[in-house]
């Protein structure tokens, strides 16, 4: 994915400062004062009018209906990592405005901003958007692993944090790491193009997997061995462009067994249908390469309750954009056949809860509201 400029701090904070119902003017402040709670209304997906029995008989079956979602949060800006905390339950979520933490006990929603201060960055082809940190994992259950996108290619880093058990706490800077992994920089002697656009991450193998779109040539999908509970230097180590002919690795999980990393190979954003489903064992051999006759995989995440497994198209180009959602991907053979199960606007990650829930960042769904990002985090209940 090619970089097109680096946006100024001044353009973050502007643009955290238009955005109230998600604590960005409390962020913005440099005092000592704990961020207030913030609430965030919950607005159910509107379901359509049931028609008689006797007119549905008389009428062709339709399509069976999309399940019900709840918007969780609203006025995100271009959110793109989700990741769930398996003990607490909390949402750790990252934004063009930083990482925040969402918190819900079935009865109210309160959001925290956890981390603020990343530079932004113009990320695409036709349509672009404005980025930060473009993703997040879980490491264990005490710390946060967080891709960045906001730097040129050369200069972006994977960040870890340690997670804070005091909510709410002043928010951290985005420096402030417990280690920041890389940057990979670029040795035109040996035509190495230095490595950025980090987006997703898993902890497998002794080691932090994360995907990126720095180097087109390669696709790679980087690695930092885990020796006495630290990371180590963070190298390229499958180069997913030579393995498949495909470009840009995005999503990235593990299968249930823990025996194969599962890569979608999102594609290029102007070419419909080229997204692949791909699997590398723990030698980083490919072992399976399905093409999915999707658009751009941006998140992959199997069920805890079923073992199925899902993915969210975010349908980048103009022209297909309608065609974007969630879709269970159905291993049949060599074969993979999408099933759509909910149609979704732009959206770019996705997890699971422990109960089965199913989170989902998208850049579209949030209310508009004039000047307000209308990114949102939404969430279907347990079934898939």
């Amino acid at each position: 994915m090619r970089r097109l400029y680096v946006q100024s701090l001044a353009a973050l904070l502007a643009v955290l400062a238009s955005a109230p119902l998600l604590h960005s003017q409390d962020a913005a402040k440099t005092d000592d004062k704990k961020p207030e709670e913030t609430k965030v209304d919950e607005k159910p997906a509107e379901k359509p009018a049931e028609k008689p029995a006797e007119a549905a008989a008389e009428k062709p079956a339709e399509k069976p209906a999309e399940p019900a979602t709840k918007l969780k949060l609203r006025h995100l800006d271009n959110p793109s990592g989700i990741a769930v905390h398996p003990g607490t339950g909390h949402v750790f979520v990252t934004s063009r405005q930083g990482v925040f933490r969402f918190i819900s006990n079935g009865t109210s929603n309160k959001v925290y901003l956890e981390i603020e201060g990343f530079p932004t960055d113009v990320y695409g082809k036709g349509p672009k958007y404005n980025i930060g940190p473009l993703g997040c994992a879980l490491w264990g259950t005490d710390r946060l692993i967080v891709p960045d996108g906001s730097l040129p290619d050369g200069e972006e880093l994977v960040r870890v944090y340690k997670i804070v058990d005091e909510v709410p706490g002043k928010p951290r800077k985005a420096e402030e790491t417990e280690f920041a992994l890389g940057p990979i920089k670029g040795n035109a002697e040996a035509n190495y193009k230095g490595e950025g656009n980090y987006y997703g991450a898993v902890v497998w193998n002794d080691a932090i997997y994360v995907t990126a779109n720095g180097d087109d040539t390669k696709g790679w999908i980087v690695t930092s061995k885990i020796v006495d509970g630290k990371p180590g230097e963070l190298t390229g180590t499958i180069a997913t462009k030579e393995a498949t002919q495909v470009d840009a690795p995005v999503a990235i999980t593990i299968t249930p067994d823990g025996s194969n990393l599962v890569v979608g190979q999102m594609g290029e954003v102007n070419v419909p249908g080229d997204s692949l489903l791909t699997m590398y064992d723990k030698a980083g051999y490919l072992t399976k390469n399905y093409k999915t006759g999707l658009n751009d995989i941006t998140g992959l995440a199997y069920s805890p309750k079923t073992g199925k497994l899902y993915a969210t198209d975010f349908a980048w180009a103009e022209e297909i954009k309608m065609n974007g959602g969630l879709f269970e991907l159905v291993i049949e053979g060599d074969e993979v056949k999408p099933k759509k199960i909910l149609s979704l606007d732009r959206p770019t990650a996705l997890a699971f809860d422990k109960d089965g829930g199913l989170y989902i960042t998208v850049f579209g769904t949030g209310t508009d509201t004039g000047e307000k990002p209308n990114g949102g985090l939404i969430r279907l209940e347990p079934g898939l």
